[in-house]
């Protein structure tokens, strides 16, 4: 196997994981509603449709991940979306570490880098878009 296919294998392997693991709080979100995200947004002085904003970071951008359709943008609403979930939910533990030594907010933080690597990367050849 070439290094072009191993490259590209690899950024379908994180676009699959990412877009899983997103997609599966979006549907949470899509059964549960938005309530608790309105809540905080509005307990932030935002109007309270910016929470609807959830829903594209973690079922739309998902999806585009997913399929490689447009996934720089896709990762980019996933990134904005876990920006957002830093400040509305996350402020206090930003210099927190775990029981365990780690970072407190390790997972949203890994989120956020593959998200970001994978808007600066692209989907990759097994893709929609096949770049």
């Amino acid at each position: 196997m070439n290094q072009n296919s191993q490259a590209d294998i690899g950024k379908l392997v994180l676009r699959i994981a990412l877009g899983v693991l997103i997609l599966l709080h979006g549907i949470a979100k899509l059964r549960g509603g938005v309530g608790p995200i309105e809540g905080m947004v509005t307990a932030h002085g935002w109007p309270s449709y910016i929470a609807y904003g959830a829903l594209v970071g973690e079922v739309l951008g998902p999806l585009m991940l997913l399929a490689g359709f447009h996934a720089r943008i896709g990762a980019l609403l996933i990134a904005i979306n876990m920006l957002f979930a830093f400040a509305l939910a996350h402020m206090g533990q930003l210099g927190q570490l775990n029981e365990q030594g780690g970072w407190a907010l390790e997972l949203q933080g890994m989120f956020l880098a593959t998200a970001v690597a994978l808007a600066l990367l692209g989907p990759g050849r097994y893709s929609a878009n096949g770049r």
